[in-house]
């Protein structure tokens, strides 16, 4: 099995930045890609990024060129670096490992943008 916790999420007015973080344990050796995922009130939960073992990055439209998605092998951790946040981007925010047994999601984190 796979955990994953996430951290990072909070409060912060339009054009700030945040950086969310995504600890896995457990069955590492069982992950294949991992991701973040974000879900507003009243929509369904989306792809926001995505990153494969091999480094193969994946945005949604509404993101590129504002968010980065990286990871740490050395730390089971990948990472959210978003900048440039709009109102829109108020959600929580999901970790999401797809691994040989299924998918694995985290607990959410929320990220809030107002001024």
């Amino acid at each position: 099995q796979v955990q994953l916790v996430e951290s990072g999420g909070g409060l912060v007015q339009p054009g700030g930045s945040l950086r969310l973080s995504c600890a896995a344990s457990g069955s590492i050796f069982s992950i294949n890609a991992m991701g973040w995922y974000r879900q507003a009130p009243g929509k369904q939960r989306e792809l926001v990024a995505s990153i494969t073992n091999g480094g193969r990055t994946n945005y949604a439209d509404s993101v590129k060129g504002r968010f980065t998605i990286s990871r740490d092998n050395a730390k089971n951790t990948v990472y959210l670096q978003m900048n440039s946040l709009k109102p829109e981007d108020t959600a929580v925010y999901y970790c999401n490992a797809a691994t040989i047994w299924g998918i694995r999601w985290g607990q959410g984190t929320q990220v809030t943008v107002s001024s």
